[in-house]
């Protein structure tokens, strides 16, 4: 309780504590967690995501500044690849975040994916709702990387960025990639080197004018000089009114809580299975089985809930 009572005064090394109790499985993070539910509910999370080398890390600064400058709590989880070697944050974007870091205001961590091929870390909803409790108004989540498997950032996220750059030959794979589907904002950064006008004629012609309501706006940012970015953090604002609004920021709150629940149920499962009274044995006797090829996995699942091998 004082660890919670400290976090929600704003304390940002009980926020460090609790994450890193969070990645850690550590046996009352669980606990804590549900303490601070009650508190959350209230920020508005963006997610962004887009192929390696596009700058959102540098993006994220610069409306990070900009939020700042209109009087907004901020907090970024940058979600890192896993290093091979340590299971932490393989390039730590929050040495390239030094510059916001140090604000009062604002609060950055690297969490690693370790190996989730969603590229978000499981533990990346509870670290969310630790910076919601801190009071953090705006909350941002960067992926790792656009790829097949990045669109799991829209179930966490209210608002998803997607961050494309000019002259990366990446029009076809976003479209490959289901990006088009998941995007709320688009903005292609590095809009000062050629090519920039041209990537967003062409993701304008792709994207429906009309998402339900909203039309997702195509958008061009010089991160690194702030072009654009005003531009951009007001784009964010509308979508958020928009949301609420319209009645599907609860439609938005539901499908988060559904990915929730689901992964808790398989953790909860598979905790289950391998720590309870003959349990690991159980497992390991159907592992054996599916590897010798004597019981596929679907079967294999099926009989571990029951409890049987045979």
């Amino acid at each position: 309780m004082q660890l919670v009572d400290r976090l929600l005064k704003g304390d940002k090394r009980a926020a460090a504590k609790i994450i890193s109790m969070i990645e850690d499985r550590d046996a009352q993070a669980q606990k804590v967690v549900s303490l601070l539910r009650p508190h959350t509910g209230k920020a508005h999370i963006i997610g962004l995501t887009g192929p390696p080398g596009a700058g959102k890390s540098t993006l994220i600064s610069a409306l990070v500044r900009e939020f700042r400058s209109r009087g907004k709590r901020v907090g970024v989880i940058a979600v890192d690849p896993t290093s091979p070697f340590t299971g932490g944050a393989l390039l730590g974007d929050r040495v390239r975040m030094t510059d916001v870091g140090m604000d009062d205001g604002v609060y950055i961590r690297s969490m690693a994916t370790r190996g989730h091929v969603g590229g978000l870390a499981l533990a990346t909803y509870d670290a969310v709702k630790v910076l919601e409790a801190m009071g953090m108004e705006k909350v941002f989540v960067e992926t790792a990387g656009a790829g097949q498997s990045e669109v799991e950032v829209a179930n966490l996220a209210h608002t998803t960025v997607i961050v494309e750059m000019p002259g990366s030959g990446d029009s076809i794979q976003i479209l490959k990639a289901g990006i088009l589907e998941i995007g709320d904002v688009y903005t292609v950064n590095k809009a000062d080197e050629g090519g920039a006008e041209s990537m967003v004629t062409n993701l304008k012609s792709v994207l429906p004018e009309d998402r339900e309501g909203w039309a997702p706006p195509v958008l061009t940012t010089v991160a690194s000089e702030g072009k654009g970015v005003p531009e951009l953090a007001d784009r964010l604002e509308e979508h958020f009114s928009y949301l609420k609004k319209s009645g599907r920021l609860g439609e938005k709150e539901r499908i988060r809580s559904e990915v929730e629940l689901r992964d808790a149920l398989t953790e909860t499962m598979l905790e289950k299975l391998t720590t309870s009274k003959g349990g690991k044995k159980l497992y390991e006797d159907v592992l054996d089985k599916v590897a010798s090829r004597k019981l596929d996995p679907h079967t294999a699942a099926k009989r571990l809930l029951s409890g049987k091998t045979g």
